[in-house]
């Protein structure tokens, strides 16, 4: 078992430009004992053979008062985290504010839960090459692995959690998920095979900017946002508040499908031809115009362009709708649930368009027949029925 000073030793030998096989020779330790306190220490890319060291050592020591920590202030904060000194004190020490030793620990702390000044150097003198060398350019064994993940469907943001979870001690097989998507649509920025893009659950050939811009031509700036509900639609106390979405068949068909928070009662809009914001619209006016007043006191409906006319459906109405956050589908769990039954009947990948508005209004009935667990066993029907008899 050697002592902490040691490994230290090994670490700074290696970072000052000496192979490991010379290093561990100088301390007499085995040479499997020094490639495994190199991998846990923050393992850096080596050159390979009996005089292979560090591939990129860092300069002479940068002096006090330059914005980028010195070697002799790492190697003060190595001294007094095994001092067992404060982050606050270890800051005064150098001169520095306690968040930026805060950081650099944070930052720089092995696997091992040690802190080597010398590694962190290195690394900091690494990081700020420009431009960076790319992971994917030359690892084949990490391109492979990517390659086979993919083609098992994993997308790039999972492939890099599992790569940090089953190589967390060595740096050369992390990547970002941003690095393989640029591999993937930019063929210049790395080695992964230009089909794989294929693989990716949207398949779009190119990757679409998030900007500004995008959010800038949303119809939906003005728009009442599902935070702004009152607090009577979340907790279901009062009736007539509504979700909605589409139902999406091929060839571009669909059906729009309303449901009744407190009720859970169910409309089905006839969308011929198209589902248009100018098609939408006219089905949700004509279907729910046909409601007294207070059953339409709101509707809560995804951000999609097929409800863009919301202020004249405000307006035929007189009710408010809300729209949820980008990509949350599940701030409308109840119409989720009513789409995923109404499924039994409009089958995915089916042309939704040779549904009559009779075939729809029969189908709306029969879900409304329906006993439902949460209503205690009575039906969405029912339960409408008592509010227009109360009313």
């Amino acid at each position: 078992m050697f002592p902490p000073d040691t490994r230290t030793e090994f670490v700074d030998l290696v970072c000052a430009g000496v192979s490991v096989n010379d290093a561990c020779r100088r301390l007499g330790v085995a040479r499997r004992t020094g490639s495994k306190w190199w991998n846990r220490s923050g393992r850096m890319k080596l050159d390979m053979g009996r005089e292979g060291g560090l591939s990129d050592p860092a300069p002479s020591p940068t002096g006090p008062g330059e914005r980028a920590l010195s070697l002799a202030e790492r190697g003060m904060i190595q001294m007094g985290r095994r001092s067992g000194m404060s982050y606050a004190d270890i800051g005064e020490a150098i001169g520095r504010n306690k968040s930026v030793v805060w950081r650099e620990v944070n930052r720089n702390t092995s696997s091992d839960g040690t802190y080597y000044a010398s590694r962190a150097h290195t690394k900091a003198h690494q990081s700020r090459r420009r431009p960076k060398p790319l992971k994917l350019v030359e690892n084949e064994a990490l391109c492979a692995l990517i390659a086979v993940w993919m083609g098992d469907g994993w997308s790039p943001k999972l492939i890099s959690s599992m790569l940090a979870f089953y190589f967390g001690d060595d740096q050369t097989m992390q990547v970002s998920h941003e690095t393989i998507y640029q591999a993937l649509y930019v063929q210049t920025r790395g080695s992964l095979r230009a089909d794989l893009a294929e693989k990716l659950s949207l398949k779009r050939k190119k990757r679409v900017p998030h900007d500004a811009d995008r959010k800038s031509n949303s119809p939906y700036k003005e728009a009442f946002k599902i935070s702004q509900r009152p607090a009577e639609v979340a907790d279901r106390a009062v009736p007539g508040h509504w979700e909605g979405d589409l139902i999406i068949g091929c060839d571009g068909t669909a059906i729009g499908t309303l449901v009744e928070r407190v009720t859970r009662f169910t409309i089905l809009l006839h969308l011929p031809g198209d589902h248009t914001a100018e098609t939408v619209a006219a089905a949700m006016i004509s279907e729910m115009g046909k409601l007294p007043d207070h059953l339409r006191r709101s509707v809560t409906w995804d951000r999609g362009t097929e409800l863009a006319e919301y202020a004249k459906i405000q307006t035929d109405l007189n009710t408010t709708l809300y729209f949820c956050d980008p990509h949350s589908p599940w701030q409308r769990g109840t119409n989720e649930n009513t789409n995923r039954l109404l499924r039994f009947w409009f089958e995915k990948g089916s042309d939704l368009s040779v549904h009559t508005p009779d075939e729809l209004r029969l189908v709306a009935a029969k879900l409304n027949r329906r006993p439902r667990p949460t209503l205690n066993l009575e039906t969405p029907a029912n339960r409408l029925a008592q509010l227009l008899l109360a009313a």
